[in-house]
């Protein structure tokens, strides 16, 4: 790291680094019966922060820009934690907190172009057990830019809905063949905002992710269903841009996105490999209109938390038995102390289930001597 660059590294960065972090334990952690225990858990880095940033005596001319996406950051972060306060404060309405929550996302999109050339951002965006990796950081840091890596928008030509957020890792080999995570968003969300759930772990292990948006206000679950042929374009022109591996394409979502997951993946013609709902919502009907060809044999990882107050995880132990009755070859993982929120420490064992179960289909269809 240059002398220049190190001068950024500030008690400001820090600090607002720790302030992310708590945010998104906060997301992870919210229950509504608990939220003011949550909050008095994690202190208060939103006052660290403000004094971080009050102490800030200013950029040097050459790192104004980053000073000036910091501040901003900052100011994205200082806000969440205000609307979380307010929250607390109040009679404790959870769409304050999900509203408050999706600013820090924002914060983090606005931060990501930072960890090209900072190096304590960088490491944010990997896998903590990776931090210390110095070899596979300079893969991020070559200063060198490209165009079609890195997180990307495809908007459906200025529409958001229908369109998808995609990521290449910057270490990207088109002789390798990658694997490729589709990540569906849940009823009020967005692909915009869904990326940021994955984004840190197909960074640290190497795999494509596209985090498309719903056509419609949420998944197709009922009557017409435009989302199905539209997963379908989005997979198409990925493999036409970048090599993906056929043996390795997961579809995953949460909530709605983790019920869709059912109803589009079990589809006879469905081109996905792999199936991982998150906290969704689950019919016997979805295994018994799928097609017997398509569960023998698929592979399912079923994530639900045990203190989920919107799909209570009865229906997840439903989906489990259903669908092993139906030769799914099923994972199940009930999380203790997870509500109606994201595990992102679930995507690692669900990407290293991905490449584990692709490994045994490929040698289940392999030509015997």
């Amino acid at each position: 790291m240059s002398e220049d660059l190190a001068s950024a590294n500030t008690p400001l960065l820090n600090s607002l680094l720790r302030a992310l972090e708590a945010l998104a334990f906060i997301a992870r952690h919210l229950y509504p019966p608990k939220f003011n225990e949550l909050m008095s858990s994690i202190g208060t880095p939103d006052q660290d922060l403000k004094i971080a940033q009050a102490a800030q005596s200013g950029w040097p001319t050459h790192l104004s820009d980053i000073g000036a996406t910091l501040n901003s950051v900052t100011d994205v972060a200082l806000q969440a934690f205000a609307g979380l306060r307010e929250t607390g404060d109040g009679p404790g309405d959870v769409r304050r907190a999900h509203r408050a929550l999706r600013l820090a996302t924002k914060g983090i999109e606005e931060l990501y172009p930072l960890a090209g050339v900072l190096p304590e951002v960088n490491k944010f965006f990997l896998d903590p057990q990776l931090r210390s990796d110095e070899g596979f950081q300079r893969q991020f840091l070559s200063g060198t830019a490209h165009d079609r890596i890195g997180p990307m928008c495809f908007d459906n030509d200025g529409a958001e809905r229908g369109g998808y957020w995609l990521y290449i890792p910057e270490y990207y080999d088109p002789a390798r063949k990658w694997p490729l995570v589709m990540a569906l968003h849940g009823g009020s969300g967005t692909g915009r905002l869904f990326l940021w759930s994955w984004l840190r772990d197909v960074r640290s292990r190497g795999a494509i992710l596209a985090a498309p948006t719903s056509v419609g206000n949420t998944w197709a679950l009922t009557g017409d269903d435009p989302d199905t042929p539209n997963l379908a374009r989005i997979l198409d022109t990925i493999r036409s841009g970048w090599n993906v591996d056929p043996t390795r394409l997961l579809l995953t979502g949460m909530s709605d996105g983790g019920t869709f997951t059912y109803v589009t993946g079990l589809e006879a013609e469905s081109p996905f490999t792999h199936l991982a709902p998150v906290s969704a919502a689950f019919h016997p009907m979805l295994a018994q209109m799928a097609d017997g060809g398509r569960t023998r044999g698929l592979p399912m990882h079923i994530v639900h938390g045990a203190l989920d107050w919107m799909f209570p995880v009865e229906l997840a132990r439903l989906a489990h038995r259903t669908l092993r009755k139906a030769g799914a070859d099923v994972t199940y993982q009930e999380v203790a102390d997870l509500s109606h929120t994201y595990p992102r420490e679930m995507n690692a064992p669900i990407l290293a289930w991905l490449d584990a179960t692709s490994t045994r289909l490929l040698a289940r269809h392999q030509p015997t001597d």
